[in-house]
């Protein structure tokens, strides 16, 4: 991998060196027709494949990377299943019952997930051990609690600690209390992308790496044509799962989402000691801060950190790691001058209302897309979705509501500013600490 920014060779993601290998799957070569076309081998589109292979229904998932070179297979590989708004404002956003549907997919989004793992046989590092969301204010505490209230009464099993406790469960410091969801967990996420390429490939899918879409237009006979460089598919339907990765292949789409960078690291194994201290019931971990924090151990007892920065193929740029780093060592003093071994980011797509979207712009095209951070979960949800859609759900048993691609408001304008705002928010932050 080379970075845009540096132009220097960059070391691979702790994830594409633990995870289990997949066998590299051909570019496309002439002409193929198939069911269905989907763009985009990461979380959603493979597990919408998946959905259709087992349907019987022919089906080519088509990457211009390789599977999992996206969010997909660089993410933190937090299960979290919760949105980030209160129950009742995911129902003023939606239809009547659609918003009901959603709440209830998200809140079983965790437990399915891990079913889809045991079902499918996949060797991602699973572990169901909650997740900690901690909060760095007490005006933060006063919106978690409202969220455990709302979701709680919407079927929940959350639970509220108070400071102390938030203390005892994470070995964090700073904290004045937080949210433990049981359901939760984390995977390897390119584990888990890679088995689910793995079992939709058994099924019967066709995958094609190293294929970018350059052109997709509607065939005069009533399907599409996908044109690539080395090739032409036709299908009946088309899918993009594209999410932070969204280029102007269809007009407007990207303009629909806020590409934010995350970036990672990953300490060195961490000592029993060490361990002790830091996550020692071996949960996840995210807090309040608008440049968030965000961790969780890999098999081997690193902790795997994360927050907002600016580049994703510069981890250290505008201060991203600096900032990381100094934030993981203020909540966690246990880890100052742990050796850090790798550093390495990615794209989230954020939505304006805070919700997943899908969207139906013409016949026979299908776009799912807008995790906010909770793409691991969600995306499945997403995938299954998009299946059952094709497959003739009808809409009032969606989980979503099938909405036309809407523009962010001066998109171009605030995707020029994005690498600018970590710093900010991390000033932000500071400011909260003082006030507080």
């Amino acid at each position: 991998m080379t970075s845009a920014v540096s132009g220097k060779t960059l070391p691979p993601s702790l994830w594409a060196v633990t995870a289990p290998s997949l066998a590299a799957q051909p570019p496309l070569q002439g002409d193929a027709t198939c069911d269905v076309a989907i763009i985009g081998a990461g979380f959603t589109g493979l597990r919408c494949a998946l959905g259709l292979a087992e349907a019987g229904t022919s089906v080519r998932v088509l990457d211009a990377r390789e599977v999992g070179y996206g969010a997909s297979g660089r993410s933190g590989g937090q299960v979290n299943p919760i949105l980030r708004k209160t129950v009742e404002a995911v129902r003023a956003e939606l239809p009547p019952g659609i918003g009901d549907n959603l709440v209830q997919a998200t809140l079983s989004s965790g437990t399915a997930l891990f079913d889809d793992i045991r079902r499918y046989g996949i060797d991602c590092d699973a572990v169901e051990k909650g997740w900690l969301q901690v909060a760095h204010s007490g005006r933060m505490l006063t919106k978690l609690q409202a969220l455990r209230d709302s979701w709680n009464a919407a079927g929940g099993t959350i639970r509220e600690l108070d400071a102390s406790a938030t203390e005892s469960w994470s070995g964090a410091r700073g904290y004045v209390g937080g949210l433990f969801h049981a359901t939760a967990g984390h995977v390897q996420p390119l584990s888990l992308t890679r088995g689910y390429a793995k079992a939709a490939l058994e099924r019967g899918a066709v995958i094609h790496e190293a294929t970018p879409v350059v052109a997709l237009d509607r065939d005069p006979g009533g399907g599409w044509r996908l044109t690539t460089p080395s090739g032409r598919l036709s299908a009946d339907r088309v899918v993009i799962a594209t999410n932070g990765y969204t280029d102007a292949l269809w007009p407007g789409l990207k303009a629909t989402i806020i590409p934010f960078v995350s970036i990672q690291a990953a300490t060195a194994p961490l000592t029993d000691e060490q361990q002790a201290q830091v996550l020692p019931r071996g949960t996840t971990f995210a807090d309040t801060r608008r440049s968030i924090i965000y961790g969780r151990y890999d098999r081997d007892g690193r902790l795997c950190i994360g927050c907002i920065g600016s580049y994703p193929d510069a981890p250290a740029a505008l201060g991203a790691f600096r900032r990381l780093k100094s934030g993981t060592e203020r909540a966690f003093p246990a880890l100052h001058g742990v050796r850090w071994d790798r550093k390495w980011g990615g794209y989230i797509a954020m939505t304006t209302d805070a919700l997943p979207h899908l969207h139906e712009p013409a016949p026979g095209l299908t776009i799912g897309l807008g995790y906010n951070g909770r793409g691991v979960a969600m995306s499945a949800v997403m995938g299954r979705t998009l299946a059952a859609r094709i497959l003739g759900m009808p809409d009032r048993d969606l989980p979503f509501a099938v909405t036309p691609p809407t523009p962010v408001p001066f998109h171009r304008i605030l995707a020029a500013a994005l690498p600018a705002a970590p710093p900010l928010m991390a000033l932000a932050d500071r400011l909260d600490g003082l006030r507080s």
